[in-house]
This record gives structure tokens, sequence and C-alpha cells, in this order.
């Protein structure tokens, strides 16, 4: 083998003995500057063998540095800058959800009423049981803590307002969307993610089926008719439980609680409830499905993007549940 290069003509020997021979000639020149080794006789599968063989190495093995460790600024300006990518990104999908919501609009014949129908039921009536437990304790809990104070300045009867502004106001609402977002909002997202996976989701987009319209715009109609529902339903247990204990912890009878019920919790106070389920609803069923389409792996990625979503849709809902307070004060609601 000349400095400048030469052509292999080693005919003896087995394939594999050939590519040795070449290896320990770049390695043994491999400080030099070697034009590439062309093999006339070796057979057709050997050449790609060859090239894969790195003729000056990157890295050396046997080097276990660890990389530099980043500072807490960079590191803090990575984390912001994902987290606003991220936030775009789920603008986009709420955008595209919107678009084709219109369309179904438009077009009724593309809606899917039996999708609808099953999502309602296993995020609905499914979740009856453990929202209406989780909503008389609830109560229970509240009229309990009320019930010390209010002895001490003989408002025994107060525990009333107590019980039914916090319960329709906040409490109702509230819980039961940390319930559907914990309940459902992981089915959703470890559902598509999932499909994803399995590439389930690029099969449907092949033979012309759109993914939004097939796994999100049920979920997010079924959820928009099931929340309010169990918000109702929570309401209900939540003020049987605190009136279950005003009886037995303050002597205040069903008949008391229920006259002053109508004069201390107005109208809007239901409403105001009420009208926070179907926000709290579409941010579950939109951030849940979010993250499970963007599942990309294996089930390490499924279980990690499901405790995203909900994660983020307790955090999204508590703090729209705090503008809502602000905003209802402003206007003396």
């Amino acid at each position: 083998m000349q400095q400048h290069g030469s052509r292999c003509q080693h005919r003896g020997g087995s394939p594999g003995q050939r590519v040795g021979v070449i290896k320990q000639i770049r390695c043994k020149h491999s400080r030099a500057i070697l034009r590439p080794v062309a093999c006339d006789s070796a057979p057709t599968t050997h050449p790609p063998l060859v090239i894969l063989q790195p003729r000056h190495p990157t890295k050396d093995p046997m080097d276990n540095t660890l990389p530099a460790r980043r500072s807490l600024p960079e590191r803090t300006g990575r984390y912001v800058t994902a987290l606003g990518v991220q936030g775009l990104a789920m603008l986009s999908f709420a955008g595209e959800c919107a678009l084709a919501l219109v369309g179904w609009v438009r077009h009724p014949a593309r809606i899917r009423g039996r999708p609808i129908g099953f999502n309602v039921r296993s995020a609905g009536l499914n979740a009856l049981p453990i929202v209406g437990l989780l909503s008389f304790m609830l109560g229970v809990v509240v009229a309990y803590q009320g019930a010390d104070q209010l002895r001490q300045y003989g408002a025994n009867i107060f525990v009333t307002d107590l019980v039914g502004l916090s319960t329709l106001r906040e409490f109702a609402p509230l819980m039961t969307a940390i319930i559907i977002a914990g309940r459902s909002g992981s089915a959703y997202a470890a559902q598509i993610g999932t499909m994803v996976v399995t590439q389930e989701i690029d099969a449907m987009r092949t033979i012309g089926i759109a993914p939004l319209e097939m796994l999100v715009l049920p979920k997010l109609i079924a959820l928009l008719i099931a929340m309010p529902l169990l918000t109702v339903f929570a309401d209900v247990l939540g003020v049987a439980g605190g009136m279950l204990m005003a009886q037995v912890q303050l002597g205040v009878t069903f008949n008391e609680f229920i006259e002053r019920f109508p004069k201390a919790v107005s109208p809007t106070a239901y409403m105001v409830g009420i009208g926070k389920a179907p926000v709290f609803a579409a941010i579950i069923a939109l951030v849940g499905c979010f993250q499970g389409f963007r599942t990309e792996g294996g089930a390490d990625s499924v279980g990690r993007h499901t405790t995203r979503a909900v994660v983020q849709s307790i955090f999204l809902v508590i703090m729209v549940d705090g503008a809502f307070s602000v905003a209802f004060s402003v206007l003396d609601l």
C-alpha cells in the first residue's frame, strides 16, 4: 500500500480476513492522509462493511468524561423557552379543534353520535359515585370546621350560608374538575398516546380519517355535556353532607336549614358555579388530547405525557378558577 493509495489485490483467505487486513492498514496509517482504498476482488456484500469503518474516529470510546453542567440561568431559560413553545403549540391545537368543531356545525352529518354517547357515559355516568362521595364528605368537613367558630357567637344558623355559598360557588365545580382531570384527562392522554406509539394515528391519516374529528371532538363535546351535570350532582351531595353535619353538630334541623337556604344562597351563586363547568371541561379535554398527540417513543413516553396531562389540567383549572373569582368580585356577582 503506497502513501497515495493503491488497490487491494488480496485474493486469498475469507472475506472476514480481508476486512481485518484493511482495518489493520487503516489503524497503522491513521495519522497519514490516505485516499480511499478500492477493493476490486472483494464480494459485493463486502464494500458496505468497509464504508462503515470510520477513518478518523470522532470520539475516544474510552473517554467517559461527563458533559459540563449547565448553569442555573441557562437551565431556567431553557425551561421557560420550552414552556413558551409548548403553550403556543397548545393554542395552535385548540385553534385546530375549534375549526374542526365549526366544520361539524356547518355539516351536521359528520357528527359522530355514538362516540359522543360512549364518552358521556364513561366520563359522566361512571364518575357519579366518586364525585358524589367526595362532594358529600367535603360538605361534612366544611360544616364541621365552621361549627366550632359559629357556636362561639351563637350563629349556628349561618352554617347554611357557609355550606351553601362555598359548595355552590367554589368547591363543587372545582372538586369535580379535579376528579375529572385525574380520571378522564389521564385516560384521554393514555388512549391517544398509545395510538400514536402503535402508529394507529398514522394509519387513520393514511385512509383519510381526521384524528381530530374521530378522537378529540367526541371527547370534548361529551365532557362539555357531562361536567355541568356532574357539578349539579356535586352541589346536591355537598349541601346534603353539610345539612347532615349541621344537625348533628349544631342542632340545626333539616327544616331550618332548608328554610334558610334560599335566603342565604342566591340563584347567581348557583349559576356562577355551573358557568365554570364548561370552561373546566374544555381545558381538561384539550390538555389531555394534546399531551396524547405529543407522545413519541414507547411506553415510557405514554406514562410521562399522561402525568403531564393531569398536572397541567389541574394547574390550569385552578388558575382559571382564580381568574373567575377576581372577575366575579369586580363584577359584584
